[in-house]
């Protein structure tokens, strides 16, 4: 069923992945995603309003209507698009990273921690080491640091705050996974998402969505 396009859209998001989203001193989302979610719906003559889920449950939760779009740090991937279809990316493709607390660590044997259902969690599968997965990414670096885990994979555009203010260190390559980050709508929304595939075109031509993507450090620039 297709939405009045006079009702309010409702974005989705995690509040738990700064700094594309975290909720702020006062409890509202905040971050690189909140400011561009806002202003794709003004260039798009929608009102939205925000709406958190945790990360495991934001998929199914966006296909059963608890909201009708998700923008929250996630990557597009073929195994969801399946179940979702995606604007383009609103950030290019950044690498993913290892973090741990020495050099030593074997990452293909070892123990590593990932966010569950990302991208990363898939990666340490097909390496072959052995994966332990946690609801949100704040638990993958507590893992770390209280000897769960070996090493952490995540996106290193969230690692990098980490690894500066504490005493874990980035360990091996860089490995470039997905395809750059874009907003999530139900398969049958066509036309909600053709409004904000067009709102993200126009930010990129006139310089805007740089301006954000370098003002949070979000990674690389188009």
């Amino acid at each position: 069923a297709g939405m009045g396009l006079a009702d309010t859209v409702r974005l989705g998001t995690e509040g738990a992945y700064p700094p594309y989203n975290f909720l702020n001193d006062n409890g509202e989302v905040d971050g690189f995603e909140r400011e561009l979610g806002d202003e794709l719906c003004k260039r798009a003559a929608l009102t939205c309003e925000w709406v958190t889920n945790d990360w495991d449950s934001i998929i199914p939760n966006l296909v059963s209507g608890n909201y009708d779009a998700i923008i929250a740090g996630m990557s597009i991937t073929d195994e969801r698009e399946e179940v979702v279809d995606f604007t383009q990316g609103y950030t290019p493709p950044s690498p993913s990273a290892y973090a741990a607390l020495s050099a030593d660590v074997d990452l293909n044997g070892g123990i590593i921690a990932a966010q569950t259902a990302t991208i990363q969690a898939n990666h340490v599968v097909d390496t072959g080491a052995t994966l332990v997965e946690y609801p949100t990414p704040d638990e993958t670096l507590a893992a770390v640091r209280a000897g769960e885990a070996d090493a952490v994979i995540a996106d290193k555009d969230y690692l990098e705050p980490a690894v500066e203010a504490s005493d874990l260190i980035f360990v091996g390559d860089d490995v470039p996974l997905g395809g750059g980050i874009g907003m999530a709508f139900r398969e049958s929304d066509d036309e909600m998402r053709g409004k904000f595939d067009a709102a993200i075109t126009s930010m990129k031509e006139d310089g805007s969505l740089n301006t954000l993507i370098e003002k949070w450090e979000v990674g690389g620039t188009w």
